[in-house]
């Protein structure tokens, strides 16, 4: 280097650095904004020239976009590494070391974690990391005891020399909590880990009676395992043994927020330590646990569901008052419970007008492997922080077992460095921590709820540990992972580990023995294991869900609206506020719709849904409807949401007319989801879970894309009552028609909603009419029943004059199960009875007209399940000359209805009739692609409903 001037380059030939000098530049820059005293003399020049602001001042320096200055550096190593100009000689040397410290600092904040002793097992050396090595940034052991700057860390000192430095930043960031914020790009948030982390040093500092109590947690987690072990041998009970320390942050979770200010906590988790939690967490009782073990349990459910997928709820007392715990029920699609319990979570907040979930708290337990594997994961993490889907940030704990199922290689587990990375996408922090060490599990809960309670984010406890037995107690592990369970078998079990530590800190020898046999005998009692349970406690905020348990079916609900209140209503859904300026279109439709409310024109679907909705938020029904294209509707007929053409920012200039229909109305909210089924439709049926006065609807973009999530409706919606006695109505509208739209555009798969009917478990429909719509979304809500509803909603009959429905329609009457034939036809005189469903009936009635084929009813069955067995019986009554019936659908053969509805047909036939098929033959696709192909298919079988019977042909 040249005594005069030197130029060094900082970043050139450095792995870490120059592969990632974002982070890096960054993180020096934040201290710059933090403190520009913080940062060397040479950098601190630098942002001063790059930023034009004076050294001195940081009043505004928080304001000052990160971007150029990372561009800046950018440009510089396009131009061969960036080279920042520094004082000669001695300075220069001087100048070098301390940024040499900056960068070290950096390192360790953000890869520390990979250092960490996390590995109970101890199964690999700890891979070595260049960048922590102080001899990377050229440092020799004459510079350890080197005193510099490090005002712009925690550790409580302003300067420190190497050797302290590197011993505080290696307890903090690589002892048995390996914690991942780096990436977060919020400063506030970044610096508030930064300052909790490394004031502590990432140790906690517990007296003896908190000792006591992890060791009490540890004793109950392994005790009730042990305990059925060995009473119930080879029983399926999905183990915990290896993870206890779970139990104790469990343990810690609730009840450091029942001392924030939760007043309940929903959890949701798979099978692996379920059981523990039920006993231990939420204090289920032994006896009614072991009851289950024995077959001698009170059943009283069409089906039930195994004992490791049961919920249970309970009330525990915490220093800040009563906490509800509600553990969700779960079948065995693991994470598939996620979006549920964020609905669920979203329900209980609504009601407690509490938008920032101080007083709720969703807590989601995740297996390592399926955290890494399932695509719900990521989709209920994208809902987060979304405005109609937000729950204020959920608590993550990964049961981290080091092995996802049995015979899985490590090699094929993930493609990421950890599991927990796909949480990156929200910036949420993850703390990783050692199982075995009981004390630092229970600290890095603290900090997990203490962040997730300060920012309202979602954070992540990753519990690195092992599992002892296999997948299940009927697996043998050992015969594809030989060396993991020889390290497992001589592991003497993270509770003895602490017992022996608290003995030797002099906390008594005999200590964990003593509360083994406690445990050991409130078990044999059948006791409670946590204590107190509150067994009369009821919040004010409990739902009574008596009105609509063990309920008799009824088609029947007085649906209708008064003439007065139509007309109100409609004058509010028409009505603009003044100098608001609504699109040339949509002032047409809403001037329709002024007409259509004085009665002057028929009322069409997009009315006729809209009062629905206008008539029960007026009656204090709240009303919660989302999907892809909810507030303008994808075939625009819904025109919920009003949007100012003058408008010139995103959060102002929208008009919502459903939420101005009343004074004290019930709410009225419409979403425009993110692009998922799956984690939607979950979080809405949570949601519904919650609320039975709250009609909750997900309406799929096209029908077709309720495939996308299949796992919730054969889970929850289908069989959620018969396994658990969940009583749960929520409704799915679901656009289904054939147009000639191509395979994935025509069929909301309305077979299998038919093949999941059963036990009159939900309701299948499909109305045809303006006033059907209407009266089919109030007896939702106005009858006292709760069933899944699922709607297959039109897509041409949106604008079908023909389905259109007069006034007099909606301020009487109700929803029609079955639709009798509306034209005058003789009686005597009909030979054929063609039943149909959806939109086919306009081609099937244009087509007798066209024929004149006055001996052919047409029925229309708008309730497909459960079928109206007595309402279609009488309308077959009304034609005895009648000698054939016949199906007809759109759908191809094996698809729609047909096969599940031939049934219930036959059961209602005469004597002597005869029932035939008229449809698209059978299909491996639910419809063609090529429009001329589609036409010929929906003119013959439009046809076959008038031609001879042939093919298959069932009698009476």
């Amino acid at each position: 280097m040249s005594e005069t001037s030197t130029v060094y380059t900082a970043y050139k030939g450095n792995s870490y650095l120059f592969g990632g000098n974002a982070p890096y530049v960054e993180e020096m820059y934040e201290n710059y904004l933090a403190n520009p005293g913080s940062v060397p003399a040479t950098w601190r020049e630098y942002f001063d020239a790059l930023q034009h602001v004076p050294a001195s001042d940081g009043s505004n320096a928080k304001d000052v976009p990160h971007l150029p200055v990372i561009n800046a550096f950018a440009e510089r190593a396009k131009q061969g590494g960036t080279q920042v100009v520094v004082a000669a000689g001695a300075d220069s040397e001087l100048a070098r070391k301390r940024t040499a410290v900056q960068q070290l600092i950096a390192a360790y904040r953000n890869v520390g974690s990979r250092w960490a002793d996390l590995d109970p097992l101890k199964r690999a050396e700890r891979e070595s990391i260049p960048e922590l090595d102080p001899s990377f940034y050229g440092f020799s052991d004459a510079d350890h005891e080197a005193v510099f700057n490090t005002s712009n860390t925690f550790f409580g000192r302003d300067s420190m020399s190497l050797r302290e430095l590197i011993n505080a930043l290696r307890e903090t960031y690589c002892g048995t909590i390996g914690v991942e914020y780096m990436y977060i790009s919020d400063q506030t948030r970044k610096r508030w880990w930064q300052q909790k982390l490394e004031s502590i040093r990432s140790k906690p500092n517990f007296n003896v009676e908190k000792k006591k109590h992890i060791l009490d947690r540890l004793t109950a987690a392994e005790g009730l395992e042990r305990f059925l072990h060995t009473k119930y041998v080879g029983q399926k009970r999905f183990s915990l043994e290896g993870g206890e320390s779970f139990i104790a942050s469990m343990d810690e979770l609730i009840q450091r927020a029942g001392t924030s200010g939760v007043q309940e906590i929903v959890i949701g988790m798979a099978h692996r330590g379920r059981l523990n939690v039920l006993v231990n967490t939420l204090g289920k009782m032994p006896a009614d646990l072991f009851a289950e073990f024995e077959h001698t349990a009170k059943e009283d459910l069409p089906a039930g569901d195994v004992k490791y997928h049961q919920g249970f709820s309970s009330d525990v007392t915490t220093p800040g008052g009563p906490v509800h715990l509600s553990l969700a029920f779960n079948p065995s699609h693991l994470e598939i419970v996620n979006p549920v319990v964020e609905g669920s979570v979203r329900a209980r907040m609504d009601r407690r007008a509490d938008p920032k979930g101080a007083q709720v708290l969703p807590v989601l337990v995740h297996g390592d492997a399926a955290f890494a594997g399932q695509g719900v994961v990521q989709e209920t993490l994208a809902l987060a922080e979304t405005r109609g889907y937000y729950t204020g940030g959920t608590v993550h704990i990964v049961i981290n077992n080091q092995i996802g199922f049995t015979t899985s290689d490590p090699r094929d587990a993930r493609s990421t460095l950890y599991c927990t990375d796909v949480v990156k996408m929200i910036e949420a922090p993850v703390l990783h921590v050692n199982g075995d060490d009981p004390e630092a599990v229970v600290l890095a809960t603290q900090l997990a709820l203490e962040y997730r309670m300060e920012f309202s984010k979602d954070v992540v406890l990753d519990i690195i540990c092992f599992r002892k037995l296999g997948h299940n107690e009927q697996d043998t592990p050992a015969l594809t992972q030989p060396l993991m369970y020889k390290k497992i078998a001589a592991h003497p079990g993270t509770r003895k580990l602490y017992a022996d530590k608290l003995a030797a800190q002099g906390l008594g020898d005999t200590l964990g023995d003593e509360k083994v046999k406690a445990y050991r005998a409130a078990m044999d009692a059948g006791k409670h294991t946590i204590d107190p349970v509150l067994t009369n406690f009821k919040s004010k905020y409990a739902v009574d869900w008596h009105p609509f348990l063990n309920r008799k079916w009824t088609d029947s609900a007085d649906t209708a609206i008064p003439n007065a209140e139509w007309r109100r209503l409609a004058e509010r859904l028409t009505h603009v506020p003044e100098n608001f300026t609504v699109h040339p279109l949509v002032k047409k439709v809403l001037e329709d719709r002024a007409a259509m409310g004085r009665g002057e024109v028929n009322v069409d679907w997009g009315m006729g849904e809209h009062m629905a909705y206008a008539s029960l938020v007026a009656s204090g029904y709240p009303v919660r409807l989302s999907g892809e294209d909810c507030g303008r509707g994808t075939f625009t007929h819904r025109h919920s949401v009003l949007h100012d053409q003058n408008r010139e920012k995103w959060d102002v200039g929208t008009y919502v007319p459903l939420q101005n229909v009343a004074e004290n109305q019930a709410p009225f909210v419409v979403i425009d989801s993110i692009l998922s089924e799956e984690a939607v439709l979950g979080f809405e049926y949570g949601y519904a879970s919650n609320d039975p006065n709250t009609l909750v609807i997900w309406e799929a973009q096209f029908g077709d894309f309720v495939n996308g999530a299949q796992v919730v409706i054969d889970q929850f919606i289908a069989s959620g009552e018969v396994k658990w006695g969940r009583v749960n109505g929520i409704t799915l509208m679901l656009p289904h028609g054939y147009e000639g739209q191509g395979p994935e555009h025509s069929s909301a798969r309305l077979e299998r909603f038919m093949q999941l009917s059963a036990d009159t478990n939900m309701q299948v429909c499909q109305p045809t009419t303006a006033s059907q719509i209407f009266h089919l979304l109030r007896r939702q809500m106005i009858r006292p029943l709760r069933k899944p509803l699922v709607i297959m909603t039109p897509k041409s009959l949106l604008r079908n004059k023909d389905a259109t429905s007069p006034l007099s329609e909606f301020t009487k009457g109700g929803f029609q199960t079955v639709i009798p034939e509306s034209k005058e036809l003789k009686a005597d005189k009909v030979k054929r009875i063609v039943v149909c469903s959806g939109k086919v009936y306009y081609d099937l009635a244009k087509k007798r007209e066209e024929k004149g084929a006055d001996d052919v009813v047409i029925l229309r069955v708008e309730q497909l399940y459960p079928f109206p067995h007595k309402a279609f019986a009488a309308e077959l009554k009304k034609y005895p000359q009648a000698s054939e019936i016949v199906w007809c659908q759109d759908e191809p053969q094996n698809q729609g209805a047909w096969f599940f509805i031939q049934h219930n047909i036959h059961e209602n036939m005469l004597e002597g009739q005869k029932l035939g098929y008229a449809g698209r033959p059978a299909s491996a696709s639910p419809a063609v692609g090529y429009s001329h192909l589609h036409q010929d298919q929906q003119k013959a079988l439009v046809d076959a409903a008038f031609a001879k019977l042939k093919g298959f042909v069932l009698s009476k």
